[in-house]
């Protein structure tokens, strides 16, 4: 099973911006921008969302990422194809 990362460390990072100024720039409680640094999040608000991309001038998808455990070792395999099934994967189209 994959996962969703977010990518707040890295973009903090490549604008050398603190958590803090973050804070204070977005509008957002530290404690939620601190539990998106480390990865210890377990949903994110619209409104959250919002604000982090206007702050950051970003997509969502840049934001967040989906990385499927496989994904490390080059071999990410779709559970669900639209090409010919080979055997009893489902087939969406």
């Amino acid at each position: 099973m994959g996962d969703i990362r977010c990518n707040l460390s890295r973009l903090l990072g490549e604008r050398r911006i603190t958590q803090r100024k973050l804070s204070e720039i977005s509008g957002l409680s530290l404690y939620t921008i601190n539990k998106l640094y480390n990865e210890k999040w377990e949903g994110v608000g619209r409104k959250t969302l919002v604000k982090l991309c206007e702050t950051l001038g970003v997509q969502v998808g840049e934001l967040f990422e989906y990385v499927n455990e496989t994904d490390q070792k080059g071999l990410r395999k779709p559970l669900l194809t639209t090409g010919k099934q080979e055997d009893s994967t489902p087939k969406i189209g």
